[in-house]
């Protein structure tokens, strides 16, 4: 796996070994990041069920103002400071913390958050409500879910786009200013 643009392209990116975390594959993080390059520059982002750090790294690579990293796993949040201290990048922080224990104690707002848990474990509604009513998103905030075909997502957050990759469904909520 390679960072795909930015000042960190062409980077490798480690990744933890066996099943525990499932990499988001080189043709959706492409089109994930097409969908969302005029909301990067500047933004503060969070990836959440970082998993090797991959979405961030990107996001950092293509401009971000910073990024936190979550993620539970002690073997996984190793590699992430691992693919930092590689691709050079100072502008983040890594929470070796579940989302949940993160979300109800985090007091920063963001601009970009992507949501990627395991797919055995049905997180996706309980983290999204979590992040609206906890006040955590910016205006016109953007929130990414990487999701399995068949997951039932709830959510206040307007969808404003959705698209398929083979077993992959990429969900873009927005949180308008009005809300």
């Amino acid at each position: 796996m390679r960072v795909i643009a930015g000042i960190a392209k062409g980077h490798r990116i480690k990744t933890l070994k066996g099943e525990l975390t499932r990499p988001t594959g080189a043709k959706v993080k492409e089109a994930m990041f097409s969908i969302l390059q005029p909301y990067i520059s500047d933004s503060v982002v969070l990836d959440l069920f970082a998993g090797s750090g991959a979405l961030g790294i990107e996001a950092l690579s293509r401009g971000c103002k910073h990024c936190d990293f979550v993620e539970q796993n002690k073997s996984a949040a190793k590699i992430i400071a691992e693919n930092l201290e590689k691709t050079h990048f100072l502008n983040c922080k890594i929470y070796n913390s579940s989302a949940r224990s993160f979300l109800n104690n985090c007091t920063q707002k963001y601009d970009l958050v992507f949501i990627d848990p395991p797919y055995s474990k049905d997180l996706y509604n309980e983290t999204l409500s979590a992040l609206n009513d906890m006040d955590m998103l910016n205006p016109n905030a953007i929130v990414v879910c990487e999701t399995g075909l068949t997951h039932n997502i709830k959510c206040e957050l307007n969808l404003f786009k959705q698209s398929k990759y083979k077993d992959t469904m990429l969900l873009f909520f927005k949180k308008d200013e009005t809300m």
